[in-house]
């Protein structure tokens, strides 16, 4: 495999698709006190473009951004300006089996800042003490961190409209340079008498008080959001959100809550929204739309068309139920036609973001890794088969020129696929060296620490030992993914032996290192070789879960292919591992999910590898919630069950 530089024909279709995107590279600042909109440093820490070693000088200008207006709460300078808030760390973490650390919200918050959206919101800190942890570490650091053209992230936090919401909302974002409070109550019908059980006049008076209570805090960013709005009656809302206004709120969140909403409906409610509701001129009006018929791009649009100036999306479109408007959707979108057919409301109609668009693909793989939720194939823009050709007819036309099928090129979003199809620029084998994997690594758009790579490195050698004809960068990327889960790692598999077959039992003896550095193992039946490997673990770790989910995946095709596993698990209710958490929208609590990944050429150390990652993320998130005390009849805390402690071997996988 070989690496070329994109053809002149396709930067300049590039440019001529995305100059949307324009002006100067910038780069990071960490300050602690803004003053102006150009803030200096005594340091810098990052760049927001990738070092110029690392930039093909072929599609450098992708990495050139468009500078953005000065960030006001209430206004925005420029009525062409769009804003784009990124939810996938709140409502996209939603999504049944998309539990994320702390660790990866921070490296996806690092992506978002990169990427340029406006505002992250980073989760909803009253849920629990790891969701509070997290967004405080959001908002302190990538808060803080302020690009030399000004931009740094408004950080928001969730809370329902109560006191205690929105005080440990404010508690966990008030570090960041530029903070901001969402509170919400339901304003439908069905919401008020079903799930509130208020009165109109009473959640009124409920919306005004935490509106307030916020400000009084000292928070000037407040956002506030008629959950259901897409719903609610027309003229109910002119009223709450008048009063909203007057107490204080900055941004008007309109969610079409249930994706009920045809795309003209929800267009013709922000009109109406925007000219009936008094002190709508001065505040933004923002969308929410969730995609159970499939329309939430296409909702978002139709606020954008009809005066709303802040669009709230997700990465792939992740979030409850359907999902959400995805970022990449609704940017590339305004991208292409932003400039063209978006004349009605405000401005002169150009609608245009300050999003970096050569950042979505890694982010999107980013989350994607995560969250354990993969793209459909299909998926727009980001999916496998985005920027892929079978037909006889297409692949005629992209020979003879790419913008016959190809709207928009895969480099512009950060795949730089250059000449050959996979877009590999070296062979990957066994003889291969860390510097070899990082260039690589870095061509397909992970920018990963020291740490992550030697980590990543160390699993390819491994892996390349038994692999003939090298990696390629499926293989490679499903090793980044294998790895996602390592970092503060509590427990892992030094040995696997299997024994199974048509006659006898299967029977799994694994050998594990615990956190006190002391290797066990225990031998365990089951109904199959899988099977019995976890319950050897269970019995290792001390853990009490339900495997909600299991699939494997070959990485590619033949016989030396790698697996890719990944699992979701569940504790069990009043085990000694529960872990319910705080749900947003119902306000009920709710059992986390936990998932892992794990890849190798062997299916049994694959599926190994794949539940220890989703333990250690059970038993890290247990630790951060409460602290662990020895009971008093001394029986053992510290998550070993009926092991053996044997000395250390070098890792062994038998299978007879």
């Amino acid at each position: 495999m070989r690496i070329c530089a994109a053809s002149v024909l396709a930067l300049s279709y590039t440019a001529s698709q995305i100059s949307a995107f324009t002006p100067s590279r910038t780069h990071l600042t960490r300050v602690t006190q803004p003053t102006s909109a150009s803030i200096s440093s005594p340091f810098t820490a990052l760049s927001s473009s990738p070092s110029s070693s690392s930039i093909d000088p072929a599609t450098s200008d992708l990495y050139k951004r468009r500078p953005r207006p000065e960030y006001i709460p209430n206004r925005i300078p420029d009525p062409d300006y769009v804003r784009i808030f990124d939810t996938t760390l709140r409502d996209g973490e939603q999504s049944p089996g998309a539990t994320l650390t702390s660790s990866e919200k921070l490296e996806i918050a690092r992506n978002l800042a990169k990427l340029g959206v406006d505002i992250i919101e980073a989760g909803f800190p009253i849920a629990s003490p790891d969701d509070f942890n997290a967004v405080k570490q959001i908002a302190d650091v990538v808060g803080n961190e302020v690009y030399e053209d000004g931009y740094v992230p408004v950080i928001a936090g969730l809370s329902r409209a109560n006191q205690k919401d929105i005080a440990r909302a404010w508690d966990a974002v008030k570090g960041a340079v530029r903070p901001r409070i969402h509170t919400f109550i339901a304003t439908s019908e069905i919401h008020m008498k079903s799930k509130l059980n208020k009165s109109p006049d009473e959640v009124v008076e409920i919306a005004v008080n935490a509106v307030k209570y916020a400000k009084e805090l000292g928070c000037n960013d407040i956002e506030f959001s008629p959950e259901d709005a897409g719903r609610s009656d027309p003229q109910f809302l002119y009223r709450i959100l008048a009063e909203v206004i007057k107490a204080g709120a900055t941004t008007l969140n309109i969610p079409d809550t249930t994706g009920w909403n045809m795309p003209w409906e929800f267009g013709e409610l922000i009109k109406m929204l925007r000219e009936n509701v008094e002190g709508g001129d001065n505040v933004i009006f923002s969308t929410h739309c969730q995609n159970d018929l499939g329309l939430a791009t296409a909702n978002s649009l139709a606020g954008a068309l009809n005066g709303a100036r802040q669009l709230e999306c997700t990465i792939n479109g992740i979030g409850e139920r359907a999902g959400n408007a995805s970022l990449e959707e609704v940017v590339m979108s305004l991208a292409l036609k932003g400039n063209e057919k978006f004349k009605g409301g405000p401005g002169s109609g150009k609608l245009y973001t300050a999003i970096n668009p050569v950042y979505i693909m890694p982010t999107s793989k980013m989350v994607a890794e995560y969250t354990g939720m993969k793209c459909q194939p299909h998926k727009a823009i980001v999916g496998a088969n985005a920027f892929q050709h079978e037909s006889g007819i297409h692949q005629d036309g992209m020979i003879k020129d790419k913008s016959t099928y190809e709207i928009m090129t895969p480099e512009s979003i950060g795949l730089m696929r250059g000449e050959s199809q996979s877009g590999a620029g070296i062979v990957l084998g066994k003889h291969s060296g860390r510097n070899a994997v990082g260039t690589r690594l870095r061509e397909l758009g992970y920018d990963l620490d020291m740490d992550r790579l030697n980590a990543v490195f160390d699993r390819f050698k491994e892996v390349a030992e038994k692999k003939k004809g090298g990696l390629d960068d499926d293989d490679l990327e499903s090793l980044v993914a294998d790895q996602s889960g390592s970092s503060n790692v509590l427990w892992k598999v030094t040995g696997l032996q299997v024994t199974t077959g048509l006659s006898g039992i299967p029977t799994a003896t694994v050998k594990m290192m615990g956190p006190d550095g002391v290797e066990r193992f225990v031998s365990a039946t089951g109904t199959g070789p899988v099977d019995a490997v976890y319950k050897a673990i269970d019995q290792i770790m001390g853990v009490s879960v339900v495997l909600e989910t299991y699939s494997m995946n070959s990485v590619n095709e033949g016989i030396e292919a790698l697996a890719s596993t990944r699992v979701v698990i569940v504790p069990k209710a009043d085990g000694p591992n529960d872990s319910y958490k705080l749900d947003a929208q119902s306000g009920t609590l709710k059992e986390r999910k936990f998932t892992g990944a794990g890849s190798d050429t062997d299916i049994i150390t694959s599926s190994a590898r794949a539940y220890v990652t989703a333990l250690n993320k059970l038993l890290q998130w247990q630790m951060r919630r409460i602290e662990v005390s020895e009971k008093a009849n001394g029986d053992s805390a510290d998550g070993i069950g009926d092991a053996v402690p044997v000395k250390g071997e070098a890792p062994s996988v038998v299978m007879n």
